[in-house]
């Protein structure tokens, strides 16, 4: 017995919406995709080296669930992230004030750029967000929330690294008969700020590269690029 077929109409209309969705979403849906595949690669490799130094030092393997838990998963992953949310939110701040001649991921030099009006004059607007016809605190919390947002996530990110470094460290100094070390006395270490700083350093030289690069360099296409034919010291805003 077949089982009942949907309309061709209902069909269309319901494919339709799969590629607008697409459409509308490919970036950020590809992006995530490929978060996803680097995590599930991250755990797998990470859970295997784990239980591979746990065998060696005579203790028996862990389960994934029990790997997500541990110290060694948790610094990998948010020492990590902190330097990513660090470098967007301290890269928001300064484009705020700061210019480079011809870079596509500077304002213009000299007068104000879309990004700089004022959002007072769209109150009345009803497409404008809500804290934008809202006015008031809402709306000095909305016109900044992008920035406070990417430095709340590197302030927790922070803190996660310090808490898994923290359980990781005292793991290993356990097993070489090392007293534990508390959360001041690591965060204090070291081996936490080498850690935190080889990965921020990489992150700022990489906007560095992409904002000197932009000026001489195009991608076609893309709207981290000059146009390909826009002279180099032109600084579009």
């Amino acid at each position: 017995m077949h089982a009942p077929q949907l309309p061709k109409a209902r069909r269309s209309k319901s494919q339709g919406r799969v590629v607008q969705l697409l459409r509308h979403n490919g970036l950020s849906l590809a992006l995530f995709a490929l978060f996803a595949a680097s995590m599930i690669g991250q755990i797998a490799s990470g859970l295997s080296s784990y239980n591979e130094d746990r065998r060696d030092h005579g203790r028996p393997a862990v389960t994934l669930t029990r790997y997500l838990r541990t110290g060694h998963f948790l610094e990998a992953t948010f020492e990590n992230w902190e330097s990513e949310f660090l470098q967007m939110g301290l890269f928001v701040v300064l484009t705020i004030h700061l210019r480079q001649r011809g870079s596509s991921e500077s304002k213009k030099i000299e007068g104000r750029s879309e990004c700089d009006q004022d959002p007072r004059r769209h109150r009345q607007d009803t497409h404008a967000p809500w804290p934008v016809r809202r006015g008031g605190l809402a709306l000095a919390l909305y016109e900044r929330s992008l920035s406070i947002a990417l430095l709340a996530l590197f302030v927790l990110s922070f803190s996660l690294h310090a808490l898994g470094g923290l359980a990781h460290s005292n793991e290993i100094a356990l097993e070489h008969g090392h007293a534990a070390k508390t959360l001041f006395g690591y965060v204090s270490s070291s081996e936490f700020w080498f850690q935190s700083f080889q990965n921020w350093q990489s992150e700022f030289l990489s906007v560095f590269a992409l904002v000197i690069l932009s000026i001489f360099l195009r991608q076609r296409g893309s709207p981290q690029s000059k146009p390909v034919a826009a002279p180099h010291w032109e600084t579009e805003g």
